[in-house]
């Protein structure tokens, strides 16, 4: 559905050149929902630009539902949905009017256009507010629209970038179950970025991480935990010797009277260090294991954490006033 080589991306910045992005390949699956992460300035939202061609990349070339982003952008855009950051709706407009609006903007006839917004409305539960204006909307309901207009002519493949930025748990957890209904019934691919990994923990096949314009790493989440992050045991002791002691046994970090040990299979491994432990004399007086997040890879990956708060770079700047 996505196959990209060598994407690349640059922009002037007060008289230098700025790489956004740097020579990205990827490739996606039909009916694949990959979810692609990195902090702000990575790169990803002008990734996601260039796919669905709202900006020409500087080099590299890619096809995106069978149509060659260059030489066909009216064709990508033809078999693509696309949920940007922002509200789509306009905000003095009823919400039925603007999915019929829609419709009409990809050439669909008005009889399949109201079928097709009615469907929507039902399945997006956004029946009792077909007829208000989207200004007097949640931010909930709002982004369900955002959705909805995505979808209204039914695209093979769907960008969604960071869908669920600014909503409330209850909110973002009902997006998420809509989405993937609607992927359930239609085999919808699910191109995504988002800032909340347990969204990619829990929703994607496979996880692709961005890093100053380079894609880093490219797995299963299950994957990418295991191998790169592994399990956290903890081990507290009653003194600091007893604690530096263990940690020069078994191999760990210690801190005050607290040792930590990263491995795979933590839960496994424990057992063995208390008892390894209590043969030395050292007596742990509590454990806690803990297995690896999204955010323990992208620390292992690059030294940082990726729900640290980065200020836009001059990268991301750039991108942002180009777009």
């Amino acid at each position: 559905m996505i196959s990209a080589q060598g994407l690349t991306k640059t922009f002037p910045a007060k008289g230098k050149v700025v790489e956004a992005v740097r020579s990205v390949d990827l490739s996606v699956d039909a009916g694949e929902l990959v979810a692609f992460l990195g902090p702000n300035g990575a790169g990803k939202s002008t990734t996601l630009r260039m796919l669905t061609t709202l900006l020409p990349p500087t080099s590299g070339e890619a096809v995106v539902a069978g149509c060659d982003i260059r030489r066909d952008p009216a064709g990508v855009r033809r078999r693509i949905g696309y949920v940007g950051q922002g509200n789509s709706g306009g905000h003095t407009q009823r919400v039925r009017d603007e999915l019929h609006a829609q419709g009409a903007f990809y050439g669909m006839g008005r009889r399949e256009t109201r079928a097709r917004a009615d469907e929507l409305i039902e399945s997006l539960e956004l029946g009792q507010v077909a007829g208000r204006q989207v200004q007097s909307l949640s931010g909930g309901q709002k982004r369900r629209l955002d959705i909805a207009l995505g979808l209204i002519h039914r695209p093979e493949l769907l960008f969604l970038d960071e869908p669920s930025t600014g909503l409330d748990p209850h909110s973002r957890a009902n997006l998420w179950e809509h989405i993937v209904e609607l992927r359930r019934e239609t085999g919808t691919t699910i191109f995504l970025t988002t800032h909340y990994l347990d969204e990619a923990d829990q929703l994607a096949e496979r996880v692709m991480v961005m890093d100053h314009g380079r894609v880093i790493a490219d797995d299963t989440a299950w994957a990418l935990k295991e191998s790169l992050a592994g399990d956290r045991v903890s081990l507290t002791f009653d003194s600091a010797t007893d604690a530096a002691a263990a940690a020069a046994r078994i191999g760990g970090e210690a801190s005050g009277q607290v040792v930590t040990v990263t491995a795979p299979g933590g839960d496994r491994a424990l057992p063995r260090y208390i008892r390894s432990l209590a043969d030395a004399g050292l007596d742990v007086v509590a454990a806690t294991h803990r297995q690896p997040t999204l955010d323990d890879v992208f620390l292992a990956l690059t030294g940082r954490s990726l729900r640290e708060a980065h200020a836009p770079t001059a990268a991301a700047a750039a991108a942002a006033a180009a777009a």
